[in-house]
């Protein structure tokens, strides 16, 4: 029996001295490719048109609860788990990859409005309208059990309970301590062993609407109250260290994870703003696009994009640097979206509504899931680089940029770039028909700003 083999040897196709690097098998020199130009210009509009072509971005949905999604909370510690909390009080733990509820935390009696995830993942606290705050248990059992039918889902007593003198309205578990800090008429500190809060901080503000801790700084936390103020804490002090006033009220607070100084606001202007806790006098960016009020965002785990979800029905993502949204995801069904999170690997996206879903969707609309070829990969690279390298032509910016959106949102903005307009253009006559000095150019990132106390 004989056997033949293939064989080759390494220096026919990788180039001299670098074994790693694929050797070109064509000529480059320009003269013999007159066309070059022209031919990737065609490319780069095929491969725009392509992206556009294959853009479905919605992959699921988790359906289960019987009342509107108030809030959600992602383990640091496990990909494919979730944890919603709705109106009704019903906690739900979900595996998202199954798409089934693996537990119910049963408990509240009244509306759920902030979860947040324990030191390492074995653990939860939620709090919610009844004035209570509750700890869970998560073991490592109730992941991964896919094959749970609804009928057979377990429901699970809190461990603890935390009695408070009014409504909560947020909860963060601090990333290091057994310590979480509430969200109520004022800003409360509470330990997993004790009863009662540990510490407690007010400034001005008749109730705290959010709090959220800084991955990086784990002491340090902000917080937002419905005096249009966000202030900014550390466990370490006995006082407040810093505040902002702004125009109008902020929903919900998000911490870069990569740059530890930076924070993202969502505010009830339909804008955001990032700012720099070193420097709260300009917002280092503004993040427009949204037509209502901004309920609630979340940085990925690579802290370039951040996305946010709106009472106008539709969930945008942002890169951290861009006054506008990249993307745009809206279906027929979904309602007001009051949760948003991003996926542990950055790569999905979910958001959570009062039409009772929780919905899947891609970070990157066009992004192809699964398992890719060598070829494969090198040809989505090879169009993402040639995208990027023609995306400040014309015809390349225009197929990029196009998004299809409701009728309701396409009307709203319209309006609300009318009324922008008219106010650029009433400044513009005021600055060039009055006296220098009397009228002052104020940049768009300071005018949320009323005042900074420290």
């Amino acid at each position: 029996m004989k056997i033949k083999t293939i064989s080759r040897a390494e220096e026919d196709y990788t180039r001299e001295r670098t074994q790693d690097l694929t050797k070109v098998h064509r000529n480059l020199d320009p003269a013999l490719h007159p066309l070059a130009n022209a031919v990737e210009y065609k490319r780069a509009v095929n491969a725009v048109k392509l992206e556009r072509v294959f853009a479905k971005p919605f992959v699921g949905d988790l359906h289960g609860h019987s009342d509107g999604i108030t809030c959600m909370a992602k383990s640091p510690f496990r990909l494919n788990s979730m944890i919603s909390g709705a109106s009704d009080g019903e906690i739900r733990v979900w595996d998202v990859p199954a798409r089934t509820t693996i537990r119910r935390l049963v408990g509240h009696t009244g509306s759920v409005s902030g979860i947040s995830v324990a030191t390492h993942g074995d653990a939860c606290v939620s709090c919610g309208n009844d004035a209570t705050v509750k700890l869970w248990r998560l073991q490592s059992t109730q992941y991964g059990e896919a094959s749970a039918a609804r009928d057979g889902i377990a429901d699970q007593q809190a461990v603890e309970t935390y009695e408070g003198k009014s409504a909560f309205r947020g909860v963060d578990h601090h990333y290091k301590k057994d310590v979480f800090v509430t969200a109520s008429s004022t800003v409360e500190v509470w330990d997993h062993n004790r009863s009662e809060p540990i510490n407690s901080f007010s400034w001005g503000a008749d109730g705290v609407l959010s709090v959220r801790f800084n991955p990086a700084e784990p002491d340090v936390f902000a917080t937002s109250g419905t005096d249009r103020s966000i202030c900014l804490y550390d466990l370490r002090m006995g006082s407040p260290m810093r505040k902002l006033i702004m125009q109008n009220k902020t929903n919900a607070i998000a911490w870069n994870p990569m740059e530890a100084f930076n924070f993202t606001v969502a505010n009830e202007d339909c804008n955001l703003y990032s700012y720099d806790m070193r420097k709260l006098d300009i917002a280092t960016c503004v993040h427009q696009d949204f037509v209502s009020a901004v309920m609630d965002l979340d940085y990925a785990p690579t802290g370039r994009e951040f996305v946010a979800g709106s009472y106008d029905r539709t969930v945008r993502i942002f890169p951290h640097t861009s006054g506008h949204s990249r993307e745009v995801f809206h279906t027929k069904r979904m309602q007001r979206v009051f949760c948003t999170r991003y996926s542990g690997d950055a790569t999905y996206v979910l958001s959570g509504s009062d039409d009772m879903n929780l919905r899947i969707w891609k970070a990157h609309a066009s992004q192809q899931l699964g398992t890719m070829l060598p070829r494969e990969k090198r040809k989505a690279t090879y169009h993402k680089a040639l995208v990027q390298r023609y995306h400040h032509v014309n015809e390349v910016k225009r197929i990029e940029r196009h998004r299809h959106l409701p009728k309701s949102i396409m009307k709203a903005t319209k309006t609300r770039r009318a009324a922008t307009d008219s106010e650029k253009r009433k400044h513009k006559q005021r600055l060039a028909h009055s006296a220098p000095g009397v009228i002052k150019n104020v940049p768009a990132r300071k005018t949320g700003i009323v005042s900074e106390l420290e």
